[in-house]
């Protein structure tokens, strides 16, 4: 079939504390502070930090909610390790870097014949460095040099108790098609084989199912990229056809517009449409990061927001500029007719029950 799925999107995850979150991806994975802001759901301000490579392209965004509030439980129907591309050879040096931070997780491994090495968030969550070819420019720091640098994502590995529903939702829903078996892994790929176009199902029949709700120390869903709201709604209408009649209606997230269904097994699934200016609606491109951005709808609310949160100390690199000027109060341009449903918490009154707790 056809599909509309150009990719993953995006990746998110529920860490613990949110310093060590910054830490981990700025330090240890070199990844960019491309966004802060906050979670749009519920009346508790939590932090949604977004990381890329330096482009902050679709298909290198992974997002966090840190959310030491609760723990999650990782088990099957979820993502269970997130996968980037790094260049051919550099593995010698990841392996150096990762050991400096305690961060490795074994050796050198291998999967349908590409090279890795897995990596350990603080919060018990898995990344996986792999070798492969990707022309994407990475972000680059003191320690992590373009050479070596990530360059977005290569695939998302999904642990599920039973393939065949699984394989099925893939394929037939987001036009995906298999393309080999590797033990326990089966691989799915977009036609064409571009960047972020991988899904490994990683088949664990004894596992006991993962939690659903936000916790710390799971992958909360992944994204998958389509070119405009009209789309959204048609990717909406076939899932409803297939049977898949869960579907979300389309939600307003200010940098993109998504809707949501959960796969057979679990995994949540979001698909997603930017807005046309995407991540520069509230911040030029050399100031990506620099400063916690609120919609504009909870603009009214930052310093009750601001109350709440814990007080992070973000890289150099993503710290304000003397000339850096918000781009205050910016709405996106109306969709064509497309109702998008937005949450409009009080966090006022979230962030009071938040202390007298």
């Amino acid at each position: 079939m056809d599909t509309l799925v150009t990719g993953i999107h995006h990746i998110t995850l529920c860490p613990g504390a949110a310093q060590e979150d910054i830490d981990f991806f700025t330090q240890v994975l070199g990844q960019r502070l491309v966004k802060q802001t906050v979670l749009m759901d519920g009346s508790i301000p939590v932090y949604h930090f977004y990381y890329g490579n330096g482009d902050a392209e679709p298909g290198s965004i992974t997002t966090s909610f840190p959310y030491s509030r609760r723990s999650g439980r990782r088990g099957s129907g979820q993502v269970s390790v997130v996968s980037y591309s790094v260049p051919k050879g550099s593995l010698p040096f990841w392996l150096s870097h990762l050991e400096r931070y305690d961060a490795l997780e074994g050796g050198v491994q291998e999967r349908f014949g590409a090279s890795y090495v897995r990596v350990k968030h603080p919060a018990g969550l898995s990344f996986e460095l792999m070798e492969a070819e990707d022309p994407r420019r990475p972000w680059t720091t003191d320690a992590v040099s373009a050479d070596v640098g990530l360059r977005g994502f290569f695939a998302a590995v999904l642990s599920v108790r039973e393939i065949a529903e699984t394989e099925q939702f893939f394929v037939d829903a987001l036009g995906f098609r298999k393309i080999g078996v590797d033990g326990a892994y089966h691989r799915l790929s977009l036609p064409g084989g571009g960047p972020a176009g991988v899904i490994d199902l990683h088949h664990q029949p004894d596992r006991e199912p993962g939690s659903w709700t936000f916790g710390a120390g799971t992958f909360h869903h992944i994204a998958f990229g389509v070119e405009t709201d009209a789309q959204l709604i048609c990717q909406k209408a076939l899932y409803e056809e297939l049977g898949y009649t869960d579907a979300s209606e389309v939600k307003d997230r200010f940098y993109f517009h998504s809707m949501y269904v959960r796969a057979p097994g679990g995994v949540l699934v979001e698909c997603t449409a930017n807005v046309a200016e995407g991540f520069y609606l509230d911040e030029e491109p050399q100031d990506l990061g620099t400063r916690l951005n609120l919609p504009f709808w909870y603009e009214d609310q930052r310093e009750a927001i601001l109350a709440t949160l814990e007080p992070v100390i973000v890289p150099e690199a993503n710290r304000p500029r003397p000339r850096a000027v918000p781009v205050a109060h910016v709405q996106p341009r109306a969709t064509a007719g497309i109702p998008l449903s937005r949450t409009n918490a009080d966090f006022r009154r979230g962030a009071r029950a938040h202390f007298e707790h």
